[in-house]
């Protein structure tokens, strides 16, 4: 994970440890067009959140990865 990107991943993983979430409002609050924001591509391949049923939310790993979060 980039250390640059990494705090935007991690709000993007507690945003869907809060509660799983549709898919489509995911995509709509944290895609981007910008090539080097991939946010979204890296929780995913970093295997922080996961997308079951159309919802989206927190793996074990995106939950320890939240334990770890700086304050």
């Amino acid at each position: 994970m980039s250390e640059t990107l990494r705090p935007l991943i991690l709000d993007l993983v507690a945003f869907v440890a809060e509660r799983p979430r549709p898919y489509a409002e995911v995509l709509d609050a944290w895609r981007t067009s910008c090539p080097r924001l991939t946010v979204w591509e890296d929780a995913v391949e970093g295997g922080l959140v996961a997308c079951r049923e159309g919802m989206v939310e927190a793996t074990v790993r995106g939950h320890e990865a939240l334990a770890f979060r700086p304050r």
